[in-house]
Order: C-alpha cells, then sequence, then structure tokens
C-alpha cells in the first residue's frame, strides 16, 4: 500500500512519514519523503519564475520549510498495519558538521533513541529561532528502524 505524502507544510501538524534507514552508518534526510532532492532547502538556490522574468513554472515553494517542534518517535513498519518498536538505537544527526555525519560522529550527533522512545525538539516562540528540518538526518544502528517524524508549527 502507498503511503501518503502530505503537502500541506502550513500546519499546525505537518507529518514528514516513517523515515526508514536502510543501511546503518548512511544518515536519511528527514525531509527524504516530501523533497528528495531537497529542492526547497533554504541553501538551494531555486529562483523563482517571478524572480527570473522567463514567465517558466518553477517547482518550488515560496518558503522554505520551517517549525517550532519536531516530535521524533524511535518506531518502524510492522509490515502495514501499524509500528512497533525498533530493533536497535537511531540516531538524531545535524549536516555540515565536517566529519562523517552518521552514528559515529559525536560532533554531529544531536540525540540518541532507545527503541520505543519519543523525542520533542522545541524552540522558542512563533518566528525566533525556528528550526529547518532539512539540517536533521536519521542514522541507526540496525537496517530497517525507523522514526515517524512530526513537524509542529504555531
Amino acid at each position: 500500500m502507498a503511503q501518503s505524502i502530505y503537502r500541506g507544510y502550513s500546519g499546525p501538524l505537518v507529518p514528514l512519514g516513517l523515515i526508514a534507514v536502510a543501511i546503518p552508518g548512511t544518515p536519511v534526510q528527514m525531509t527524504s519523503l516530501i523533497d528528495p532532492t531537497s529542492l526547497n532547502a533554504p541553501e538551494t538556490f531555486s529562483p523563482a519564475a517571478s524572480a527570473n522574468n522567463t514567465g517558466a513554472a518553477v517547482a518550488v515553494n515560496e518558503y522554505t520549510i520551517t517549525c517550532q517542534q519536531i516530535i521524533i518517535q524511535a518506531y518502524k513498519s510492522n509490515g502495514g498495519t501499524g509500528v512497533v518498536n525498533n530493533t536497535g538505537n537511531i540516531y538524531i544527526m545535524m549536516k555540515g558538521a565536517g566529519g562523517l555525519g552518521n552514528r559515529t560522529d559525536f560532533g554531529a550527533m544531536v540525540a540518541v533513541l532507545t527503541p520505543g522512545q519519543t523525542l520533542i525538539l522545541a524552540s522558542a516562540p512563533v518566528n525566533c529561532n525556528v528550526f529547518s528540518v532539512y539540517k536533521y538526518f536519521i542514522d541507526a544502528d540496525t537496517a530497517g528502524d525507523s522514526a515517524l517524524v512530526t513537524l509542529v508549527n504555531q
């Protein structure tokens, strides 16, 4: 069964889906299901049609995806009828730290979640210190372990 891909980024809740790690040590971007090529990432140059004066349609959002909170739950699919606890730990990583950026790079590690654990990354009030979800990746100890990720906008 095909999974839903939510494209309404205005919230208040924006489910990013179940982000699975196929190969441990190879982090998967949190936006891998909704924007696999990072076309709408803040660091990706994508001029809008009105800015480049060509009139051509450009497949980018006007604004990048930001949020006040990121809810991360350490579950994996049980084969299609729900979720079960992961087998091993999952790791919340940040990109751009200069190292490998995987579960062995402690300088890029934000958090470690044990199977079934939930983490809420929270920031300040609206328009002060929001998160760009493009900066965060998921890594795992075990192939197939996943994270259920939801953004909270206010």
